[in-house]
């Protein structure tokens, strides 16, 4: 099996496109292509499922310790190729001066060898000291190839080239010349998701043609990991499977172009417990589907989606009747907009949402609270017992603009950049709902414990 992390020297030098290029290029081949993403980012793995045909899943050495994120990893087991997709620069972390949480830290726990891209738009002979210096900064680390993102031509091409094979053994595999159609559109969270692109197919076959024609395969072929086979499988962090004679519980799942956030090891985790993840949409769809469980609402855009989510009072109607049912209800960021009485746009106008939490919230300009957080249960609830600790992530561009001052909390976060710490987690009876975006495996009880919350009360009557 070939495995590698593809990386870059900071964040924006083009380590989306030249991914997504590599994945494109070895699925033209014929070969089964299995993604990954580091760091807690959403949209990026969108990009790579739709491409490769396999959802891509989410590697965090901060969020998860190493054998969790070796578990991960296993998915990967059945694919030729494995591509991991990094996240800001190499060596960059979660604090600055330590790897911690940094992509060359997770390619160093899966012995990964690393296609280095660095963006070489403005750049002479001095490219050749920035690949020296970071194959040099790390002996830990392999180094697979290096790809030059933003090349004007092919005479750039090779000067940049003969400058860096003064310095360097390791493969050059190519370029990505400047191309606006290879693109992606962005805005205030970050890539458009991938449900919001056009399903035509045009976007892969162009990254595939890029690839063809001026990226080198062969280097890489060359290659294979030992990543998957330091991963014992008796070592693995699974949760024990249910006891027999339990049955499977039916956990609704909101996922359309609103609600699109999610960590595919959480639906995983959650099937381990012994859950059955029903998809279904906020958006088309009028009616939750029948015999349900739980309810999982996951974090997205609920905002550019305002006008239809508020003309939807169907599908309002029925989150209400289910969470007046006393089943458990989860919500995430945008899910926990969603349950809010209204969201008030940058544009000052208010869309009306499903009332079922006593709060209303307001679009903000900027990222609120971004980064990391580390969480523990003050109380009791859905997720698990006080005391329980796990981190999470939080990532949103809104914010409470009035809320009951009786609403109980559960969480006690603490913010990693900010340092700020606060009362979190909103509880209302059997719903749970929080800004903070949980990575289950982490402290694998909590999906435990969302299951078993939802094994209690099933068969109970939905009332519409």
């Amino acid at each position: 099996m070939i495995a590698f992390v593809v990386a870059g020297t900071a964040s924006g030098v083009g380590k989306t496109t030249v991914a997504l290029a590599l994945m494109a290029a070895f699925r033209e081949r014929g070969y089964v292509v299995q993604p990954f993403k580091c760091g807690p980012d959403f949209l990026d793995p969108g990009h790579h499922s739709a491409l490769c045909g396999r959802r891509a899943r989410n590697l965090d050495t901060w969020m998860l310790d190493g054998q969790a994120n070796r578990t991960i990893f296993e998915s990967s087991r059945d694919a030729d190729v494995v591509i991991v997709e990094g996240m800001m620069g190499l060596y960059d972390g979660v604090s600055g001066g330590t790897e911690e949480g940094s992509t060359a830290e997770i390619a160093k726990l899966l012995n990964l060898p690393v296609v280095l891209v660095l963006d070489a738009a403005n750049s002479a002979r001095s490219v050749a000291a920035v690949v020296k210096g970071f194959e040099t900064f790390d002996a830990g680390l392999l180094f697979a190839g290096i790809v030059l993102n933003g090349v004007s031509s092919s005479d750039h091409c090779r000067m940049l080239e003969a400058a860096i094979r003064e310095v360097t053994t390791t493969p050059i595999l190519g370029r990505i010349p400047r191309d606006p159609s290879l693109t992606i559109p962005e805005r205030h969270l970050g890539l458009h998701t991938i449900e919001e692109q056009l399903p035509n197919g045009q976007h892969a076959a162009r990254l595939a043609e890029i690839a063809r024609q001026h990226l080198d395969l062969n280097p890489l072929l060359a290659t294979s990991s030992s990543g998957l086979e330091n991963s014992s499988a008796k070592n693995q962090t699974r949760v024990k499977p249910p006891l027999s004679g339990k049955p499977c519980v039916r956990i609704g799942v909101a996922r359309d172009k609103a609600f699109s956030f999610y960590y595919e090891d959480n639906f995983d985790l959650l099937g381990e417990c012994g859950a059955q993840c029903v998809f279904f949409s906020t958006l088309a769809d009028f009616h939750l589907p029948s015999n349900l469980d739980a309810l999982y609402l996951g974090g997205g855009y609920p905002e550019l989606y305002a006008d239809t989510l508020s003309s939807n009072q169907r599908m309002f109607a029925d989150i209400r009747s289910f969470a007046r049912s006393g089943k458990p209800v989860y919500a995430e960021c945008g899910g926990l907009v969603y349950l809010g009485r209204s969201l008030a746009l940058l544009d000052g106008k208010v869309s009306p949402m499903c009332g079922v939490l006593p709060l209303e919230f307001e679009m903000t300009a900027h990222l609120v609270q971004f980064g990391y957080v580390d969480i523990e249960f003050v109380a009791d609830c859905l997720l698990g017992e006080k005391g329980t600790t796990l981190r999470g992530h939080s990532f949103h561009c809104s914010r409470l603009r009035s809320s009951p001052s009786n609403l109980p909390t559960v969480y006690q976060v603490r913010y990693s950049l900010s340092r700020h710490s606060e009362p979190e987690g909103f509880v209302h009876k059997n719903v749970l709902a929080s800004y903070i975006h949980l990575l289950f495996r982490g402290n694998p009880e909590v999906a435990v414990s969302f299951v078993e919350a939802a094994r209690r009360y099933q068969g109970a009557e939905v009332r519409v």
